[in-house]
């Protein structure tokens, strides 16, 4: 659904194709900027909720800033808006500052909260994507963007809902504290793999940083963490229950 290529023109996004049944369509709202596979249009029902959702964190970032501007965890009551605990939660589980999570929260706010309007429904969020699915689906992955696609993960039809999730330290807008060009995170709560991706790639500053990042994954597997792939420059790593395939 969904590749490392975090340019703000979306051009990867051109590699989505519906299958028979569903459409695309993208919601956008500031710095929200969704494309969405459902099985019917959902474009102004979706970005009434998105407008929601983001509302509940901007209100909450007012008067709390911490929120937005930590790299650390940050605890927050048990009264905040069910998004904002969320993003929390998964910072404090991966040791990263709550907006580490947000894009995922949104992509799955989105997609839990419409499933039961469409079965399948794939939302993708900057780089990642949160899925629920009755059929087989293949992530891909742009390991060079210029070049297209080269791999991709296959994911099974029992899987569902599942997330992945990408950061980057040398492509797009995400804020990552590491060099590496790539790391993956499969797991099935995009809140928890957002910021998962973001902690593993902040300590992706060398080659010889891969095993530390695939230590760190196993250790965040008890949080939920099923898969990691990890890229730095022509070395590539994974971990866990991912079964990569080759594209076209």
């Amino acid at each position: 659904m969904a590749g490392r290529h975090l340019s703000t023109d979306r051009t990867y996004r051109d590699l989505v194709q519906p299958h028979s049944g569903e459409v695309r369509f993208q919601v956008a709202m500031e710095q929200t900027d969704l494309l969405v596979v459902a099985e019917c249009d959902l474009q102004n029902e979706i970005a009434g909720f998105v407008a929601r959702i983001r509302g509940d964190v901007k209100n909450w970032i007012m008067f709390h800033p911490e929120f937005a501007e930590s790299l650390v965890p940050v605890p927050v009551p048990d009264d905040a808006p069910a998004i904002v605990r969320a993003m929390a939660q998964a910072g404090a589980a991966c040791g990263v500052g709550p907006m580490a999570a947000v894009a995922g929260a949104v992509a799955q706010a989105v997609g839990d909260a419409f499933v039961d309007r469409s079965p399948n429904i794939l939302v993708e969020n900057g780089g990642d994507t949160y899925m629920h699915s009755t059929r087989e689906r293949v992530v891909a992955l742009l390991s060079e963007p210029e070049s297209g696609v080269s791999i991709g993960l296959r994911l099974e039809a029992g899987g569902f809902p599942t997330s992945i999730c990408a950061s980057s330290g040398t492509i797009g807008h995400s804020l990552s504290l590491g060099a590496g060009d790539l790391v993956a995170v499969r797991a099935r709560d995009a809140r928890f793999a957002d910021a998962a991706a973001t902690a593993l790639c902040n300590e992706l500053r060398s080659e010889s940083d891969m095993d530390t990042v695939l230590k760190l994954a196993k250790q965040f597997a008890e949080h939920g963490l099923l898969g990691v792939f990890a890229q730095y420059d022509q070395k590539v790593a994974a971990w866990g229950d991912l079964e990569l395939v080759a594209l076209d």
